[in-house]
């Protein structure tokens, strides 16, 4: 399955239906709607973004809900579990290297690290700040509209300079690549984002699991986060128990079937045993009536001899 974990989210629906309908042509499975927010967070956060989307999208195509905090100060993320309760995915924007080394060390409810790379930065990447937010889990966002669609040269150089220094930071490792498009015009195909992401010093399969594997880890993530006990212990529905099957209802047709020559050999000797017992009391009934029968003639006998003539 391939993912774009950020397709913009705009007013205009008829562009909106026609970059999603654009990204299902072109193989993507999973797209994420994202909004930016910037500055203090209100004080009741909801999703601009209605569920379910109010024109129809491909049947193919699974949406997602996702906010960007734009990250000013480290005192400002104080409420991203609210965010995080409110959306399928939140990714933080750092824009200078105290909050982008806070988005690595201490924040724990956001998926994505989503840097501006169009822009040059007065900072290097460092391993050891990125690393440790790989470690917990969280992934860098490449995002490679911005640069293509650019008039300015130096954004597109801006663009490959900040993503090869991240490819080497990272060493590779829990990096997602994504559009950041706001119209089907600056959509690309899964491989060839693929090959983009090789003129950044990132390997082919490197590429690949930045659109699928690696894509996938941050949304599951996401989802355990918002839905376990911790992200550790989750519920899920086990569904109804299965009727059993051919094999294990014959067994019992089988043995259902032996219950009753059982009974029926058990009634069977019984009346068996009854019959022979009849057919024995008959036959001393016999003996008795001849016994019976051969005294009487016997007594006529010597009742004739003893007469005088």
């Amino acid at each position: 399955m391939f993912y774009d974990l950020n397709v913009q989210w705009v007013q205009n629906e008829n562009e909106l239906q026609r970059t999603l309908s654009f990204l299902a042509e072109l193989g993507y499975n999973v797209v994420a709607l994202n909004y930016t927010l910037s500055g203090k967070l209100p004080s009741e956060i909801t999703c601009p973004i209605p569920d379910p989307l109010p024109f129809p999208t491909p049947p193919t195509l699974r949406i997602l809900r996702r906010c960007t905090l734009l990250t000013t100060s480290p005192s400002q993320n104080h409420r991203l579990g609210d965010l995080t309760r409110t959306h399928d995915l939140v990714a933080l924007r750092p824009t200078d290297e105290a909050t982008l080394l806070q988005a690595c060390t201490s924040l724990l409810d956001c998926a994505l690290i989503s840097l501006d790379l169009t822009q040059r930065f007065a900072f290097p990447f460092k391993h050891r700040s990125l690393g440790a937010a790989i470690e917990r889990g969280v992934k860098f966002e490449i995002c490679y509209s911005p640069g293509i669609l650019a008039n300015d040269a130096t954004a597109r150089r801006n663009l490959i300079s900040n993503a090869t220094q991240l490819v080497r930071a990272t060493r590779g490792r829990g990096l997602v690549i994504s559009s950041e498009a706001g119209r089907a015009l600056g959509c690309r195909a899964p491989w060839d984002v693929v090959n983009l992401a090789a003129m950044w010093g990132l390997g082919r399969e490197r590429g690949r699991e930045a659109v699928t594997g690696v894509a996938r880890h941050a949304v599951v993530s996401a989802q355990l986060k918002r839905t376990s006990y911790r992200g550790v212990v989750d519920v899920v529905e086990g569904g109804v128990q299965p009727e059993r099957g051919g094999k294990a209802k014959e067994k019992g047709k089988q043995a259902g079937n032996k219950r009753k020559l059982e009974q029926s050999e058990e009634h069977g000797g019984k009346k068996k045993l009854g019959t022979e017992e009849a057919s024995k009391g008959g036959d001393k009934m016999k003996k008795k009536n001849g016994e019976l029968q051969n005294a009487t003639t016997v007594a006529a006998t010597e009742d004739l001899t003893m007469r005088p003539d």
